[in-house]
């Protein structure tokens, strides 16, 4: 990976975007059920969803409603509420296939703290402006078609979001080098399906670059705090500042979870949390 990173700050090149191809049929539901394995405790997801769990844990108090953009099979949402079982989170997801995904994780897991409706993410219509204490969104902004539809995504997030509410977003970045690409899309491709493999690359690509990701970000206000993994941008993250500090039932609940990953998931945990400290985003509590 070093190797790489280091290409990909050597690099001059620029890539343009390339949004997701459009599926519909068998296809989707084959995206739809690889995404939401992957997502599971013992998906490859599992570790970096704890990551982004804990990170969003300072940010949400006792009795918020947090909303959660493009929230997919809900496994993030479920491991974020879990952290924070006095709060009450809705996930909003566009596609069908993925809400049915969603319903179907919160029953398994007995979430009685979370739903998930139909939503578009550009207009958020349906709710009041100032309804929610926090909004989130995890790796589903570059779901969107281009940067139009993003700067309507984050006016929207401005509007429903109360003054001095919490915020949490985090999206791939953009790599310069098509190489870098494959290889983190490939990187662990002998514990990935193939269908996830093939998606993971057409996420990397519909990527937004910083550049584009900060441009439209500025409507969130000067209190909103941009990171990214360091070297290069392969994954972007926009924070606002805590509003609580973490309870004892939060931190107990985000070992339990780092306890229930396999070694190797832990490796994982450990490696993307440097990563993203070399840029100045600590994790606000430890999970061991």
């Amino acid at each position: 990976m070093f190797a790489h990173l280091v290409a990909e700050c050597l690099s001059r090149q620029a890539q343009s975007r390339v949004p997701e191809p459009e599926l519909s049929g068998i296809d989707s539901l084959a995206q739809d059920e690889a995404f939401e394995l992957a997502g599971r405790e013992d998906g490859i997801l599992a570790s970096i969803y704890l990551y982004h769990a804990m990170q969003i844990a300072p940010l949400v108090c006792p009795g918020d409603r947090v909303l959660d953009l493009g929230c997919g099979p809900a496994n993030q949402l479920v491991q974020v509420a879990r952290l924070s079982p006095q709060a009450a989170f809705t996930g909003i997801e566009l596609s069908a296939g993925m809400l049915r995904c969603a319903h179907r994780t919160i029953e398994r897991c007995g979430a009685s703290n979370v739903s998930a409706v139909r939503g578009d993410m550009t207009t958020l219509a349906g709710f009041p402006d100032g309804s929610f204490d926090c909004v989130i969104s995890t790796l589903s902004l570059h779901h969107l078609p281009d940067e139009a539809a993003l700067a309507c995504a984050l006016h929207a997030v401005r509007r429903v979001l109360k003054p001095g509410g919490g915020l949490y977003l985090v999206d791939f970045g953009r790599l310069k080098r098509a190489r870098t690409q494959r290889f983190f899309s490939e990187d662990r491709r002998d514990v990935q399906t193939e269908r996830f493999t093939r998606d993971y690359l057409n996420s990397l690509r519909a990527a937004f670059s910083v550049d584009e990701l900060s441009r439209v970000a500025a409507v969130l206000g000067d209190g909103v705090m941009r990171y990214a993994t360091a070297f290069a941008p392969f994954m972007v993250i926009f924070k606002s500042a805590a509003r609580r500090d973490p309870d004892q039932p939060a931190r107990q609940a985000a070992r339990v979870l780092y306890r229930r990953l396999s070694a190797s998931q832990q490796r994982d945990f450990r490696l993307y949390a440097r990563w993203l400290r070399a840029d100045g985003l600590a994790l606000p509590f430890l999970p061991a």
